[in-house]
């Protein structure tokens, strides 16, 4: 077994059916995807059109080109629920979504993709009778309403409105869902976003290369395999009601982190510069362990590790 995905994996009877995962060519999609695959669980990979690199990178090439995955686009309601009837689904994972900058660059496509397509995947969960549903919410969600202490977006926007949109579904008709707030994803695919920059440090790290992160002081660090545990989680057990909880993994400042980075590559030209980052970086992943079956907490120290290790060695092979 690939040993940077076992220690994420769980035990198999968990599911008794197939799990849908959208937004699957994504960092936490390749994550969640490697992860239930390792754990003997049947996974439907799926997302606007087959792209296996983050998944080869998390799992290796030969495991990614195994998994079933279907092209789909969210926004389409008819082709979500068709996906869903195909493969006789217990469970959905869905992480298809714009980011930030995708949002804001085109604002009309990012409320389709995250808000429609969120949609569509509450309302095909209602007609299938569907118990286990998992969505991507945003730490972005705590910028709203405005005037408060963190950046608004369009982002935060779309996410606010779908943890509302969840409530309604449970509310006027049953519909049991779990949505989840990410803080700042790192670790192996993680590259887009504005807060991918911690990630960019470790792989210019290992490539000799020098970067800036544009940010300093508190910062969520959220291992992707904790992220991807965390979503798995939410879908193992049937669910009741429409929670919404943050998932923050640890919080520590960027200066610390390059500290961690620097004994692993000494030479490395890695700083930082700027302000805070935006958004709140020490939220409570308390509630949220509390609800779901236990899993792994990584630290800041092992996620940075496990990350430079498995981009050297990818470097090693190119």
């Amino acid at each position: 077994m690939n040993t940077l995905i076992s220690r994420f994996t769980i035990p198999k009877d968990r599911f008794s059916g197939a799990v849908l995962v959208t937004g699957a060519s994504g960092c936490i999609g390749a994550w969640v995807v490697a992860s239930l695959t390792a754990s003997g669980v049947e996974v439907i990979a799926s997302d606007l059109s087959v792209d296996r690199r983050r998944a080869s990178l998390v799992m290796g090439a030969d495991a990614a080109a195994d998994v079933i995955w279907e092209c789909c686009d969210v926004t389409d309601f008819d082709s979500v629920h068709a996906l869903a009837k195909k493969h006789d689904l217990q469970a959905i994972i869905h992480l298809a979504g714009l980011q930030v900058p995708f949002c804001a660059a085109n604002p009309a496509l990012g409320a389709r993709v995250n808000v429609e397509g969120t949609i569509n995947v509450l309302q095909t969960a209602r007609e299938l009778g569907l118990k286990r549903v998992v969505y991507a919410s945003s730490v972005a969600a705590h910028g709203l309403p405005p005037g408060g202490d963190f950046s608004e977006t369009l982002y935060g926007v779309y996410k606010v409105a779908n943890e509302h949109s969840a409530f309604v579904y449970w509310k006027d008709w049953q519909v049991p869902s779990v949505g989840l707030r990410p803080n700042v994803v790192y670790g192996l695919g993680r590259d887009q976003g504005m807060s991918s920059k911690n990630t960019a440090a470790i792989e210019a790290a290992v490539s000799g290369t020098s970067f800036d992160i544009p940010y300093r002081g508190n910062y969520s660090w959220l291992y992707a395999g904790e992220a991807a545990a965390a979503f798995i989680a939410a879908v193992s057990q049937d669910g009741t009601g429409a929670p919404v909880f943050d998932l923050n993994g640890s919080c520590e400042t960027i200066e610390a982190g390059l500290e961690i980075l620097k004994q692993l590559a000494p030479q490395a030209e890695i700083s930082c510069s700027g302000g805070e980052f935006p958004f709140p970086a020490d939220l409570d992943d308390g509630p949220l362990r509390a609800y779901l079956p236990d899993y792994p907490s990584i630290s800041v120290e092992e996620g940075i590790t496990a990350t430079y290790t498995a981009l050297s060695a990818t470097d090693a092979t190119d």
